[in-house]
């Protein structure tokens, strides 16, 4: 923690997935990249112990400690400062231009900027731990993947991720790409989606095989006679794979191999993870017919949200009004104030 007179801006990005979707908390391989839309958080130390904060998104202003009831981002915010216990208390002021619940990572973004403004030091692995520790005290099991591609991404790269080891290699986005971000319209929280049955259901499938599912091998998924734990196994087996194959594509030169990777990757979460949505499904095969798309999936965890699409350069201007082109942005950063 930095000096308790300080006051601090910092900023963190959100986050699209370009493929590995459900390998994080598997151990597996993932390959997302941090957007140029993120959180601002200001925070000023002020007397006494509470901290007030107040949003751009949320009439409310959340008094921590918070008792009662609280939206989402209050809960995660009074989680995390039970976590780091800041000396001091004071009053933050949050501004974001990340639509919340599309699936780009609002609440790890929003996570790791009250963080940094809180003074916690920027290192990559430990803050992406707090916020893990912080969102499963609220009843929300995440991965690493969200707050670890904000504190350590780069711009024009992805960052490619072994959740085994949390190893990091960046990846070059070919300047002749475009990123585009299609919202499904149905927008969904993590706490109120079947996200912690995926989660139980895989760590059920890793204890009969003896390991993470991101090691696993096709072979050892003969030995789940469950359906629903093979199918749940299958996708993040075969996802750690395509992971790697995406990343190799993308980085050679070859767009069209990477594009039909990624939309394999969609068929894998419908079909074996069961987290897609009839919407998220629509809006793929729309994309997927359109020549300058070179492939598509939903990103995030599902059950709603957003689809990615891997187009050629200057697509975005024929494509669904409900989008983003997305540059590949850097990791979050703080400042101190005067």
């Amino acid at each position: 923690m930095t000096g308790p007179g300080s006051g601090r801006l910092a900023f963190a990005p959100g986050r699209v997935n370009l493929i590995g979707d459900h390998t994080d908390y598997n151990g597996g391989l993932a390959l997302p990249m941090a957007i140029d839309l993120g959180v601002e958080v200001t925070y000023r130390p002020g007397t006494g112990s509470g901290l007030t904060i107040r949003t751009d998104f949320d009439p409310l202003t959340a008094e921590i400690p918070a008792s009662g009831s609280l939206p989402s981002w209050a809960r995660l915010a009074n989680a995390l400062v039970e976590l780091v216990s800041p000396t001091t208390g004071g009053h933050a002021e949050v501004r974001s231009d990340l639509p919340v619940g599309v699936g780009l990572s609002s609440s790890a973004a929003f996570a790791v900027a009250l963080l940094l403004a809180l003074g916690v030091e920027p290192m990559p692995v430990e803050v992406a731990r707090l916020c893990q520790r912080a969102e499963g005290a609220i009843g929300v099991p995440v991965g690493l993947m969200d707050p670890l591609v904000a504190m350590s991404a780069s711009r024009r790269h992805a960052l490619l991720i072994d959740f085994s080891t949390l190893d990091t290699e960046l990846v070059p986005i070919p300047n002749d790409i475009e990123i585009v971000v299609v919202d499904s319209g149905t927008t969904r929280s993590l706490d109120a989606s079947p996200y912690a049955v995926r989660r139980s259901e895989c760590e059920e499938a890793a204890t009969i095989l003896g390991g993470q599912l991101g090691r696993a091998s096709k072979t050892d998924l003969d030995r789940l006679s469950d359906p629903v734990l093979r199918r749940r196994a299958t996708h993040v087996v075969t996802e750690t794979t395509r992971v790697r194959d995406f990343a190799h594509a993308l980085s050679s030169g070859d767009p069209a191999g990477a594009g039909r990777i990624m939309t394999e990757s969609h068929c894998s979460l419908r079909d074996d993870f069961e987290v897609s949505t009839p919407a998220l499904d629509r809006v793929v095969e729309d994309l997927c017919a359109l020549a300058d798309v070179f492939g598509a999936r939903l990103t995030g965890a599902g059950f709603g949200g957003c689809v990615v699409a891997l187009c050629r350069r200057g697509a975005a201007v024929r494509l669904p009004n409900a989008m983003w082109r997305v540059n590949a942005a850097g990791g979050a950063w703080v400042r101190t104030l005067e």
